[in-house]
C-alpha cells in the first residue's frame, strides 16, 4: 500500500486533501495519471498545502457549474434503438459510447467518458444509467433500449402508468365469532329437546292406564 493525496472528492476513498493508503497498482493506473492524486511525499504535501486555497476554489467553481449541468439532464430519457430476439436479447450490447451518441443526435451532450454504465446492456427495457458530472455532482437518467420508436414510447408508457390497486378481498369471519354462534345455536335446540320430553312421559302414563283399564 501507498499513500497518496487526493486533489478531488474520489468515491469511497475520501475528500480533496484527504491522504489515503491505496494498492500501488490503483495509484499508478487510475489516480496519478488522470490527475486525481499525489503521491504523499513531504516534497508533495508542502506544494499541496501552498496550494490548498487556489485548487479548493478551483473545485468549487467546477462543482457550480456541474450542478447547473445536472438541473437540464436530470432524469431525462435517451432512447437508443437497437435489433434484438423474440426473447428481448439484443444482437450485440449498449455502451457508454452508444449512450452519448444517442444523447447527441435527440439534442443532448453527454460526455461518454462520464457516464457510469457498469456492465454494457445487452437486453430490451429501461436502465438506470449514473452520469458523474463532477466527483460531488452525480445525477441518473434512463436509457431506453428498444427495437423501434413505437416500442420504446410503449416501455416508457407502461413504467409510468400508476400500478392498479387489486379489489379488497371480503374478510372472512373471526372464528370466536362462528363458534359463539355455534354454541348459541345449541344451545336455543337443547330446551326444545327438554320440552318434547314431558310429553313422552305423558303419553307412556296414558298407555299405562288404558292396559290397567281394559
Amino acid at each position: 500500500m501507498i499513500e497518496v493525496i487526493l486533489l478531488e472528492r474520489v468515491e469511497q476513498l475520501g475528500m480533496l486533501g484527504s491522504v489515503v493508503k491505496v494498492r500501488p497498482g490503483y495509484a499508478r493506473n487510475y489516480l496519478l495519471p488522470q490527475k486525481k492524486a499525489l503521491r504523499a511525499t513531504k516534497a508533495n504535501l508542502e506544494y499541496f498545502e501552498k496550494q490548498r486555497n487556489q485548487l479548493e476554489a478551483h473545485n468549487a467553481e467546477m462543482r457550480s457549474g456541474a450542478e447547473a449541468d445536472a438541473k437540464k439532464i436530470s432524469g431525462i430519457n435517451i432512447v437508443v434503438i437497437r435489433q434484438a430476439s423474440e426473447m428481448g436479447a439484443l444482437y450485440g450490447s449498449v455502451s457508454s459510447r452508444d449512450i452519448a451518441e444517442a444523447a447527441k443526435e435527440q439534442g443532448t451532450k453527454l460526455e461518454r467518458n462520464k457516464i457510469d454504465i457498469g456492465e454494457p446492456i445487452k437486453t430490451l427495457g429501461l436502465f438506470k444509467v449514473k452520469v458523474k458530472l463532477h466527483p460531488e455532482v452525480i445525477v441518473d437518467i434512463t436509457v431506453n433500449v428498444a427495437r423501434t420508436e413505437e416500442e420504446a414510447k410503449v416501455q416508457a408508457e407502461k413504467k409510468a402508468a400508476p400500478a392498479q390497486k387489486a379489489a379488497p378481498e371480503a374478510v372472512a369471519e373471526p372464528e370466536a365469532f362462528v363458534a359463539e354462534a355455534g354454541e348459541e345455536t345449541a344451545a336455543e335446540e337443547k330446551p326444545a329437546k327438554k320440552a318434547r320430553a314431558p310429553k313422552k312421559k305423558a303419553a307412556k302414563a296414558e298407555g299405562e292406564e288404558e292396559a290397567v283399564a281394559g
